[in-house]
This record gives structure tokens, C-alpha cells and sequence, in this order.
């Protein structure tokens, strides 16, 4: 067998070396103030780690395989662990000890045993719909994971109901109407500009499904639901067969194509699509979408540029890195121009925006993120205020950054904005990480609730909250309040 050693490749360096592990901790200690009264389930979260170096030196931070973690909130106790997705891709790899899978995405780059596998690495986000947990990666079917022990029960086309190939690793969960609303991208294969909207009822039944074209077989990482309309953007990021046959990039950007965004009807059918279009520009992440009469409001962290700038363009070129801002895009379905506007709304750059979920194509007033804005690397949890602009920012300290924040409410029933936020803290210096717990209403008070890791939870993507009730149930119980905080 050949030695494991992996590359000189800085993102091996460092907070991002390999993990390469599973842990197991009941009881983590509480080092600072308690966990609220009656904050009582799981977060879940879902990252990449790296199974076995893959003999590159081209790697990017998006690739790996899926590692699992869960963090259970329990009579006061918070209890973790972390296990590998046991994919298609990670068995392979598991019997035969070394890396089979090349390029990010590319097939055509795998060893010869792996060419007509399954690809995905389930490694980006959890979702937890009519009592079933999944782990997530957009290019291949979701895997259904054990909720309490986080054993993989397998790949999943959710009793058949998923035709296409793929499936997007950003659902969007109404858990008002416990509906499940969600798509798949080149959905009949690499390359392709098929594109179909799923809507799955509470009982996880297929009640809707609308297949259309892409304007280019695109990179669509992320959607908005509004209470009549899917907003799908195109960024021009997109797959060439011919260079990923030859061993290139999956996805190249292409600054000389526009962005087009469609408008699908949320009940309706392809007939109703409406197109709009505008610059080259890119985003990683939707915060949400909201119908404002006869506009349709995206409001998204916006790249003026390639935000993936590993991805080069048709001509082997390096796009320098620009800054992510959260901007609002309008969409006027009474014009007839198909233009996009676009309005900043906040001058610090930030990214994984999140809203209390359930208001995810609503009217709504609070988004969190992460800012950043310090010298020194590190970054901040910050709430918007999107009535008076106003930031509030919670830093964990000098060197030390935030993932992706969950909210969540108080009450089932509590007014927008009146909850936690579930902040994982990645302390770089000390080689470990935190969870903490924020009061949502004030979280420049700092933390009600410190939970110290003795290990480094290295890299989660995103992740989703389910309380005790709902994975009793398999239903979510939550209620719209009107007005907020």
C-alpha cells in the first residue's frame, strides 16, 4: 500500500488538517453560564473532512467526505458526536485504503474502479423532513442518516419520488406548513440544462414537480421561496463537457454571460415561468425572498464577480477575490423589461445569511450571518435589523471565528426574533471549539451558554435545528406570530 501523506496544499494547514476521526462525548462541559430552560433537541451539522489524501494538489475546501455532527440538548446537558456519511463513495474508498475519487467533480479524472460510481459526498447540509433525517450534496441523491446515532442507513430517492440525478444541498423547509420545497440541477446528468422544482406535503409526498431549462448548465448552489413563487438564479459558473472530459474544472466563470433569474410558480406549472436578467455577478448563499405586491425581493450575499475564484475562466484565468454584500435584487412582474435591481443593504461584508426559518418566504424583519471585518482573520455572528439597518455584531475574540448561526425560537409561537442562536466557535488558537448559545434579542450581551469541545470541529458547512417534539412527531409545530421584537 502506498504511505498517506497529504500535500503541501495550505488548505491541509493548519485548523483545516484533516480530522480523519469520530467522537463520541456525553456531558460536554458548560463553561460559562447555562443552557436556557427549555432549549431542549439537536442541532445537527455537516461538513467535509478527507477520508484519504487524494494525490493532488488542486484540492478544494468544498470536497471531502460528509462528517456528520450532532450536538443533543437534553435537561440542561448538551452531548456530541460526529461520524462519517458512509456513501457510496466513502465505502469504495474504505476497502480499498487509498483515494479513488479525483477533481472535484470530475469523473473523468476517478481511478478506473470508481468511473461509474456515485459522486457525491453527502457533505454540505442536514435536513430533517416527516420524520426523516438526510445528509446533503448537490450532485447526488440525499443519504438517510439514524438521528440518534448517526449510523447512515443508506442512499435515498425518497420512495422513488426523485427522478433526477441529483438533488440540492438547499432545501427550504416551511415548517409552518411542513412542506419540504427543493430542486435538482443538471438533473439528467453532467452537463445538462435540465433543472426540476420539487414540493414534498408534510408526509413527505410528492405534490409538485416542474422541470424547465437552465439559459447554461449552471452552478445553482442555493434558491428562495416566496408564498407564490421559487426564485432560481443563474450565475455564470458554468460546466463545459468537453474541458471536464479532458480533466478541467468542473465549473469555469464566464464573466461575459449574464445573470438570469427565473420566477417558477410555486403551484403552478412551467407554462408560468418568468425570465429576467442582468450582469455577471455570483452568490453562494440566499438569505430569502419576499413578495412585495407585484415585485419579488431576492435578498442574497452578492459577489460582483466570481465567488469562487478556484474556478477559472474559459482561458485559464484567476479572478481576483472580491467581497461578499448582502444586497436585495428586484424582480417587477408588471414590467415588462425583465430587468434586475439591485440595492445594497449592508456595507460590511458577510456571508451564510439565515433567518428564523420560519419566516422563509414571509415578510420579515431580522437576518444573521457571519461578518467579516477584523485585520486579523477572524470573524463575528452578526442580526440585522432590516426596518433600521442596524447591526448588532457578537465576536468570540481576537483569532477565533464563527460558522454558520441557527436560530432558534423560543416558543413555537414566539414573535420573530425572540430566541437563541446556536453559534459553533472555531477557537484556532486553542485547537478545539465551542458551541455557543446567544440570546437572539441582544447578542452584544455575549453568551448566556459556553460549551466547550475538547475536540476541533473542523469545517461545517450548514445544518438544520430539531427539537425534541418534532423528532418525536416527524412534524414541525410552529406558529406565526404577527409582529416582532
Amino acid at each position: 500500500m502506498e504511505p498517506i501523506r497529504f500535500s503541501d496544499n495550505a488548505l491541509f494547514k493548519g485548523w483545516g488538517s484533516p480530522m480523519r476521526s469520530e467522537s463520541t462525548i456525553d456531558g460536554l462541559e458548560v463553561i460559562q453560564g447555562a443552557v436556557p430552560e427549555g432549549l431542549e433537541g439537536t442541532l445537527y451539522r455537516n461538513g467535509a473532512d478527507w477520508q484519504y489524501p487524494s494525490g493532488r494538489d488542486d484540492d478544494i475546501f468544498i470536497d471531502g467526505e460528509g462528517m456528520f455532527h450532532m450536538f443533543r440538548f437534553e435537561d440542561g446537558q448538551v452531548s456530541y458526536r460526529s461520524r462519517w456519511v458512509h456513501t457510496e463513495r466513502y465505502e469504495m474508498q474504505a476497502r480499498a485504503r487509498r483515494a479513488l475519487f479525483g477533481r472535484y467533480r470530475n469523473r473523468y479524472t476517478n481511478a478506473p474502479e470508481a468511473a461509474n460510481a456515485n459522486m457525491g459526498s453527502a457533505n454540505t447540509t442536514a435536513m430533517f423532513h416527516a420524520g426523516h433525517l438526510y445528509a446533503l450534496k448537490e450532485d447526488d441523491h440525499p443519504y438517510e442518516i439514524d438521528p440518534d446515532t448517526l449510523a447512515t442507513i443508506g442512499r435515498s430517492d425518497m420512495n422513488g419520488q426523485i427522478s433526477a440525478r441529483t438533488f440540492t444541498a438547499h432545501p427550504k423547509l416551511d415548517p409552518i406548513t411542513n412542506e419540504l420545497l427543493a430542486f435538482a440541477y443538471q438533473a439528467r446528468g453532467d452537463g445538462t440544462k435540465d433543472i426540476v422544482y420539487y414540493l414534498f406535503d408534510k408526509d413527505g409526498k410528492l405534490a409538485n414537480e416542474v422541470w424547465f431549462e437552465m439559459p447554461y448548465a449552471a452552478c445553482v448552489h442555493d434558491f428562495a421561496v416566496t408564498d407564490e413563487w421559487i426564485v432560481f438564479p443563474f450565475f455564470p459558473l458554468i460546466t463545459d463537457m468537453d474541458v471536464v472530459k479532458k480533466g478541467g474544472n468542473y465549473f469555469q466563470w464566464n464573466p461575459d454571460q449574464d445573470t438570469h433569474i427565473a420566477l417558477v410558480p410555486r403551484n403552478g406549472d412551467a407554462s408560468g415561468i418568468r425570465w429576467f436578467k442582468g450582469p455577471a455577478s455570483s452568490a453562494g448563499h440566499m438569505m430569502n425572498a419576499v413578495r412585495e405586491g407585484s415585485k419579488v425581493h431576492l435578498d442574497l450575499c452578492l459577489y460582483e464577480g466570481n465567488c469562487f475564484p478556484f474556478f477559472t475562466t474559459p482561458q485559464g484565468e484567476v479572478t481576483p477575490p472580491v467581497p461578499p454584500f448582502l444586497t436585495r435584487m428586484t424582480l417587477d412582474l408588471a414590467s415588462n423589461d425583465g430587468a434586475i435591481a439591485k440595492e445594497p443593504l449592508l456595507k460590511v461584508s458577510c456571508e451564510m445569511p439565515r433567518t428564523d426559518d420560519r419566516y422563509q418566504g414571509r415578510p420579515y424583519r431580522y437576518g444573521y450571518m457571519i461578518v467579516y471585518r477584523s485585520p486579523d482573520g477572524s470573524s463575528s455572528t452578526g442580526r440585522l435589523d432590516m426596518e433600521t439597518g442596524k447591526l448588532d455584531v457578537w465576536s468570540p475574540g481576537p483569532g477565533d471565528t464563527v460558522q454558520e448561526c441557527q436560530f432558534v425560537p423560543r416558543r413555537p409561537d414566539a414573535l420573530e426574533g425572540d430566541g437563541w442562536l446556536l453559534v459553533p466557535v472555531s477557537r484556532v488558537s486553542e485547537g478545539r471549539s465551542d458551541l455557543v448559545v446567544l440570546d437572539a434579542l441582544d447578542i452584544e450581551a455575549g453568551p448566556v451558554a459556553t460549551v466547550k469541545l475538547p475536540v476541533r470541529v473542523r469545517s461545517t458547512f450548514h445544518g438544520t435545528w430539531v427539537s425534541a417534539e418534532t423528532l418525536a412527531s416527524g412534524q414541525y409545530p410552529y406558529e406565526l406570530s404577527s409582529g416582532s421584537v
